[in-house]
């Protein structure tokens, strides 16, 4: 399968779920990352606001900011860029011109303060390699952040023995 038919078999296996489904399976995954011993030694986290498709993360950012942690979100600013902003909680969020929540809070570019992130992806494998949604905006940022420890967030679902990759894909430290 090329990666443009796995993302369309990955978008079929999410629809067999409803969004509570999803929420109830996200819970697991976030246990597990809440409980990651280089999460709890991080200081700066670069989470993500996750699309209804995705491991549900909106709790776990606000949990992790009054946990004392400085809790970063990316937001898109054209077809090839995202930028770093710092969450402070749900008023950093406002509603973008797709009608999703992007963060509006202060921009933050001190990537080497970053100790973990949480990637999402359309497919993690064995061999820690991701399928993103087919922009490379993860996999450009990625790039620029060398010392985070990187840990992929899936579904069982969504992890595969192995994935199409090219030389622009970057590997995850780890998978969730």
């Amino acid at each position: 399968m090329n990666k443009s038919e796995l993302r369309k078999e990955i978008r079929n296996r999410k629809r067999q779920f409803t969004k509570e489904q999803l929420r109830e399976r996200s819970a697991e995954v976030i246990d597990r990352l809440r409980n990651h011993p280089k999460l709890k030694a991080a200081k700066t986290l670069l989470l993500y606001h996750s699309l209804p498709d995705e491991v549900y993360t909106h709790s776990f950012a606000d949990e992790m900011v009054e946990a004392g942690k400085n809790v970063l979100l990316p937001v898109v600013i054209s077809d090839t860029e995202m930028e770093i902003r710092r969450y402070t909680g749900p008023d950093d969020m406002a509603e973008s011109s797709f009608h999703i929540l992007e963060p509006i809070g202060e921009l933050f570019t001190d990537y080497d303060d970053i100790d973990f992130i949480a990637v999402p992806g359309m497919s993690f494998d064995n061999d820690r390699n991701r399928l993103g949604r087919g922009k490379g905006y993860y996999d450009r940022f990625l790039r620029q952040v060398p010392k985070a420890y990187k840990v992929g967030i899936c579904f069982d679902f969504q992890k595969l023995d192995r994935i199409p990759t090219d030389e622009h894909d970057q590997k995850v430290d780890e998978v969730l």
